[in-house]
């Protein structure tokens, strides 16, 4: 049966004290109220005190000082053995030993034997001491009482008082015996107070070296943030690692460590160190503890990165300062230099810093390039100015596809003999006739007379994801997109990575989230250039970089997304990579749209002009005469074999095929014959332009071949 509960309250309309009645309330079925044991209470206000900041900053402070006076001791103990024992020799000794430096063992090794001989020296004297202290000190008395009592003699001889000769002895007594009297005094308080003051000693030690855990320490020096690294911060940070065997090895190291690291340099916002692990400690391992390790160096996991370097069994670290990496570099040599030229054959396109700080300038010569990385890290800014810097090479061809369409190219419009910009598989389609004309340009250079020059004709398609997963497919059923052996911009690109190095022609690639779907292994592979901004994870930087490049430290899956935007970490042998090191990590310099604009305008002021193909023209009907004037534009003149690779990119069907005799039978045919000028072959838009306006209206010249 249910208990009922009688709770006392007052109404609602606050009377007056004097007149305020108790209303009694019956609620029925209430359960009754329990009392919260005492223990219970106890237990939340300690678990409140406990999260509370200032109790936590007290139990802070207990613990750190504790371990202050508690290593302190270890410390002193450890400093008074090494004294007076030859451990500290013994661990130099195994220390070099283990460095394989033999000269510096035995070097220790004699001072081991010298310690030991004075120690010797030293435990023999002892045991005669005492008799020569007995003679030295009866000696010393008898002489101290034979002063005093010629000293008494000569008082007495003065005052004429014969008690005077005792009176220097006497005197002595009394002082000494005062000095007994000090000492029972002072003894007592000594006693209680010294073992306070020997802690305090210890206290002192302790605190000086910081001897207590991280979480112990105060704030200000817990942080550490900016902290100089030095060679015992590096010590206690790879011994704090969580390797056994490399914490045990530290131990047992007479110098503590010191000899794994190589010196520590400056290298440029940052330091540098090798370091030459012990027996049993592989590269791999401490490759795999980055972040803990740059936690225990103070720094970001950003902030701290692991090469292999030649020298068996040793890593190299390069610890940026604090911050250095999250502000920008300048700006590019192209921006700030309007006078800059380019070189294909000899030049390095200046695309950005190391980090040392170094330029980082890439070689482009007779390089396949690849570029990816996740979308929006700076891929497009960073293939783009390394065209910009080649663009300013009046030599030098461009065949461009966009495959993303936003306007990220169009500066080169006037500039690149063929400009394709959009996303569909209508682009993709005439991207890849583009490529396939290239192909076509490069089998017709191979077939060329020994020894002939070719200019550089570079084949840019970026977003290169959206051609390798085109499902399109021609006339014939073969697919544009894919990896196949049937696949057309695939069996394209293959065809100019296996050739087009020996003719000048390239073939450059961006792309984003590497996979195998959407960059095919042999594609990836065949770029002897590689670049990566930020990736998810390590297997989509395998295939950007290469297992070498990974396995040598190349770590572009650890960049942050957003936070080292334009950070490339780049494999190739056009940049110069440290002596050991597979990759270099390179800050890129950013060029705007209007920077872009203006070297554009300087490389299109270096050259004769170019007319710009927006797409490729298909069918049988074409007007050779027709299409030379167009490919020539608005140029006074261009060299035959210009117009020849042109012609070939208008219409690869019909002009793929074309030699010089094609093109002159065509120019003599309509009375508008090449020439000569400053020794080489050309064709001038003036005898075209008036071939064409002298030709028959009939069309009789508008259909050959």
């Amino acid at each position: 049966m249910s208990e009922n509960v009688v709770h006392l309250h007052k109404p609602s309309d606050p009377p007056t004290p004097d007149t305020a009645p108790t209303v009694l309330t019956v609620v029925p079925d209430a359960p009754p109220a329990r009392p919260v044991p005492l223990w219970v209470r106890s237990g939340r206000a300690v678990k409140v005190a406990a999260t509370h900041e200032s109790t936590r900053a007290t139990m802070r402070a207990a613990a750190r000082h504790s371990l202050y006076t508690l290593n302190g001791g270890r410390i002193v103990a450890r400093r008074t053995w090494d004294g007076r024992t030859g451990a500290r020799y013994e661990r130099m000794i195994r220390a070099a030993e283990a460095a394989g430096n033999l000269e510096a063992a035995e070097e220790w090794e004699e001072r081991l034997q010298r310690f030991r001989a004075a120690r010797h020296h030293r435990r023999m004297d002892l045991l005669h001491s005492p008799v020569e202290a007995a003679k030295g000190a009866a000696v010393g008395a008898g002489m101290s009482v034979g002063v005093l009592v010629a000293l008494g003699v000569v008082m007495a001889l003065n005052t004429g008082h014969v008690g005077d000769v005792i009176t220097p002895l006497s005197a002595t007594i009394d002082f000494i015996a005062l000095l007994i009297r000090i000492v029972q005094v002072v003894w007592g308080p000594a006693l209680t107070i010294g073992p306070f003051l020997a802690l305090l000693a210890l206290w002192s030690v302790g605190r000086k070296q910081q001897a207590a855990p991280n979480w112990a320490l105060p704030a200000n020096v817990r942080s550490g943030e900016g902290e100089p690294i030095t060679p015992s911060i590096v010590v206690k940070a790879l011994r704090d690692l969580g390797v056994p065997a490399l914490r045990n090895a530290i131990k047992e190291m007479g110098d503590a460590g010191a000899s794994m690291l190589g010196p520590i340099r400056i290298a440029g916002c940052g330091v540098e160190v090798d370091v030459t692990l012990p027996s049993g400690v592989s590269t791999n391992e401490v490759q795999g503890k980055r972040r803990k390790l740059a936690e225990n160096l103070t720094r970001h996991e950003h902030e701290v990165f692991i090469t292999i370097p030649q020298a068996a069994r040793t890593v190299r670290l390069w610890v940026a300062d604090s911050g250095a990496l999250d502000e920008p570099i300048g700006p590019s040599p192209l921006v700030t230099d309007d006078t800059m030229t380019a070189d294909y054959a000899k030049g390095r396109a200046p695309w950005g810093q190391d980090l040392r700080g170094d330029a980082a300038a890439l070689s482009l010569y007779q390089h396949h390039l690849l570029i990816t990385g996740l979308s929006n890290q700076g891929k497009t800014v960073a293939l783009r100015s390394l065209a910009l810097w080649l663009a300013l090479d009046k030599s030098v061809q461009f065949l461009m596809g966009d495959l993303k369409g936003v306007g990220d190219w169009n500066m080169f419009d006037g500039l690149a003999t063929t400009l394709i910009q959009g996303p569909t598989d209508e682009h993709v389609i005439q991207v890849t006739e583009m490529v396939e004309s290239a192909v076509n340009e490069m089998n017709r250079r191979i077939q060329a007379p020994p020894g002939t020059v070719f200019p550089p004709l570079i084949v840019l398609v970026d977003e290169a994801q959206v051609a390798f997963m085109c499902p399109a497919k021609d006339k014939d059923k073969r697919p544009y997109g894919g990896s196949k052996a049937n696949s057309r911009y695939f069996m394209a690109v293959r065809k100019i990575h296996n050739q087009g190095r020996a003719v000048n022609v390239l073939m450059w690639q961006g792309t984003q989230d590497p996979t195998n779907e959407n960059l095919p292994k042999l594609v990836r592979e065949g770029a002897h250039t590689r670049a990566s901004l930020a990736l998810g994870t390590e297997s989509q930087a395998r295939m950007a970089l290469g297992d070498k490049a990974v396995d040598g430290g190349a770590a572009p899956n650890l960049l942050r997304p957003g936070l080292d935007r334009g950070t490339l970490v780049v494999a190739s042998d056009g940049v110069t990579i440290p002596a050991g090191q597979s990759s270099i990590t390179v800050r890129t310099h950013y060029i705007d749209d209007d920077a872009a604009e203006a070297i554009t305008d300087r490389a299109k002021a270096l050259r004769d002009g170019v007319t710009t193909l927006h797409a490729i023209e298909r069918g049988e009907e074409h007007d050779p005469l027709a299409d030379i004037a167009a490919v020539v534009g608005d140029a006074p003149r261009v060299r035959t074999k210009d117009v020849l690779a042109r012609l070939a990119t208008r219409n690869a069907d019909a002009y793929g095929g074309w030699s010089f005799i094609d093109l002159k039978r065509v120019l003599d045919d309509a009375g508008a014959e090449p020439y000569k000028s400053d020794g080489v072959m050309v064709v001038a838009r003036d005898r075209l332009a008036r071939a064409l306006a002298n030709r028959d209206t009939d069309g009789s010249a508008s259909a050959d071949g």
